[in-house]
């Protein structure tokens, strides 16, 4: 479980840590937040085929939309709904 952990960890300080400046503890546990549900909701893994761990459905209409969180350091595209 621990090469779990530090893939995790990694993750979270190359894609989201490492490029926000904290103001106090209360920001980054915000942070954090908005990144676990980023994580788990719309970031492909590829252990699961590209898939994000949530769920999420496949579809080839629609326009594409882009997604941001944390001012646009996270974002994550999808097809929007016709």
């Amino acid at each position: 479980m621990n090469a779990f952990a530090e893939r995790w960890i990694r993750s979270a300080k190359e894609e989201c840590l490492n490029h926000i400046i904290f103001f106090g503890e209360n920001h980054l546990r915000e942070t954090i937040k908005e990144y676990i549900e980023h994580y788990n909701t719309e970031r492909p893994h590829q252990g699961i085929g590209n898939r994000p761990i949530g769920q999420w459905t496949v579809t080839t209409e629609g326009h594409m939309v882009c997604d941001e969180r944390l001012g646009g350091i996270l974002k994550s595209f999808r097809r929007e709904a016709t």
